[in-house]
């Protein structure tokens, strides 16, 4: 997102900007601020050629409050005829503030979930699973947003049964429990909170018997601590998409200058990512293409046709290798993404110390030819440091896209079971302006692709125990050249590594 600093000299208590004296105003963008930390520049427009603005980005700590809890259940009302209840307990807030529980409020107020937890099965005193919610979701940061807490009877024919509820804040439960520990409670006893039918009547208790305030390292922390985004694209070449001598092929180049959807997707996710790449300097390959000299199909190409640097430099360099890549290359097929999934593996494989993060963004207008083949490519990258991003192009059925984009069940096959959700799917078709057919929303664009990106990230570093160290000045840092092969079927030839290069150069590529 784009952010402009306008600064001005206030003489007087006027609230029009007008009657002030204005001193220069300075443009970026958040992803700059972010993973810079500090920015000097020079003001623009501004009455003195020597004028500068110096500006810190820091996160607000409670961006990064994490409430660890572990609920149970307590003398839940029965409500099964013949059994007992099986209980689950979902957290809501409202969609405008109510900080006093006993306002009326709460009875006007419009509720969202937050979280649902998992069924236990015939008990009326459940134990939950413990659970981690982070407060920005959870109560937007506010620990005196009243929030509402039901227990429910799940019905596996029939509608669900309402146990109970209860209204309280973050800063309610945590002053319970503190007070209940202080109290010489016995151990487990917990923060309990009684439970009210809809008929007011009491249902039971929900017990808070764990419970913890933590703050963990950020997105924003990681970046700020050293790591490096680093993006790779990979471009789909096969015969499906159209001759691009035509204007209905989704590559044909318009004269006029007007993008294709290949040129939208990239630009509109790069303007984002190359934020937190500072090299800027992007490897960029296409697949199911004839490739010169000899024609041979090839399912990992360099745009730039130099094997030992496949670096584009920046956007605008990318946008030229891909279009002169159009000029030289013959459409073919198939669509098979496991080879270059398998080559960035291989990059990722090398490079698990948490300086750098690999981001791979496909973009697609076909079904996956070699699906299996991906499924256990994206399975087998799930515990390295990496996100792959798919995006979309055209009018094809994608619906087979969305098991890779495992929102709610990680990918299979087998005994094999992915360790995280690192892929996220984005149609483009479903963000151009319903105002102008013609246009993309590219807003809405870049925020859909990138919605899970920070999460996967912190995920990683999380589950190895990696911290964030102290904000660092930026310095281009070295990847580490693959020592071996991935297990896995061989889709390509190796590329050669690309000896050092100048300080002038693009960054040299350590390929597998």
């Amino acid at each position: 997102s784009q952010v402009m600093f306008c600064l001005y000299d206030i003489d007087s208590h006027s609230t029009q900007l007008s009657d002030h004296d204005f001193l220069g105003q300075f443009e970026s963008t958040i992803g700059e601020l972010v993973s810079r930390r500090r920015v000097e520049a020079p003001l623009a427009k501004s009455p003195r050629r020597d004028s500068t603005i110096i500006i810190t980005c820091i996160e607000l700590q409670h961006c990064k409050e994490i409430l660890q809890m572990q609920l149970c259940g307590s003398q839940l009302d029965k409500k099964d005829f013949l059994g007992k209840s099986d209980p689950y307990f979902e957290v809501s807030k409202p969609l405008t503030p109510v900080v006093d529980s006993s306002s009326s409020d709460l009875l006007r107020a419009q509720w969202t979930l937050v979280y649902r937890s998992a069924v236990v099965r015939k008990n009326l005193n459940p134990t939950w699973q413990p659970t981690q919610l982070k407060l920005s979701q959870m109560c937007n940061g506010n620990k005196s947003l009243i929030l509402r807490w039901d227990c429910i009877d799940w019905n596996k024919r029939m509608k669900h049964s309402h146990i109970g509820t209860f209204y309280a804040s973050v800063a309610d439960i945590l002053r319970e429990y503190e007070n209940s520990n202080s109290r010489g409670a016995t151990s487990g006893a917990g923060a309990r909170f009684q439970l009210l039918s809809r008929r007011k009547k009491p249902a039971g208790y929900l017990v808070f018997n764990r419970l913890e305030l933590l703050i963990e390292d950020s997105f924003v922390d990681y970046i700020q601590g050293g790591c490096e985004l680093l993006f790779t694209v990979g471009i789909d070449f096969t015969a499906s998409n159209g001759n691009p001598a035509t204007p209905q092929s989704l590559h044909y180049i318009d004269p006029s200058g007007r993008l294709n959807q290949y040129e939208l997707a990239i630009t509109s996710v790069g303007e984002i990512v190359q934020d937190y790449d500072f090299r800027r300097a992007f490897p960029s390959f296409g697949f199911g293409a004839r490739v010169p000299p000899r024609g041979d199909v090839n399912h990992c190409f360099p745009l730039t046709f130099n094997d030992s640097n496949p670096y584009c430099a920046g956007l605008a360099g990318l946008l030229q290798a891909y279009r002169s890549c159009l000029r030289s290359v013959t459409l073919y097929g198939p669509t098979n993404f496991s080879p270059i999934i398998r080559h960035v593996m291989q990059l990722a494989q090398a490079n698990q110390s948490g300086k750098q993060y690999f981001v791979l963004l496909i973009i697609t207008d076909g079904i996956i030819t070699d699906f299996y083949e991906t499924k256990l490519s994206i399975i087998e990258a799930s515990r390295l440091p990496m996100s792959i991003i798919i995006v979309g192009v055209g009018r094809e059925d994608f619906s087979a896209m969305e098991e890779l984009d495992a929102d709610n069940k990680r990918l299979q096959i087998g005994g094999m079971i992915a360790e995280a959700d690192i892929v996220q799917f984005v149609p483009l078709r479903d963000f151009f302006r319903a105002d102008n057919p013609n246009e993309l929303s590219k807003s809405a664009l870049t925020k859909a692709v990138l919605e899970e990106l920070p999460d996967q990230l912190c995920q990683w570093m999380r589950k190895r125990g990696i911290k964030a160290g102290p904000p660092v000045e930026r310095s281009q840092p070295v990847l580490q050249q693959p020592q071996q092969q991935l297990v896995g079927p061989p889709a390509f030839d190796p590329m050669l590594a690309a000896p050092m290069l100048n300080a002038s150069a693009p960054p040299p590529y350590y390929g597998p």
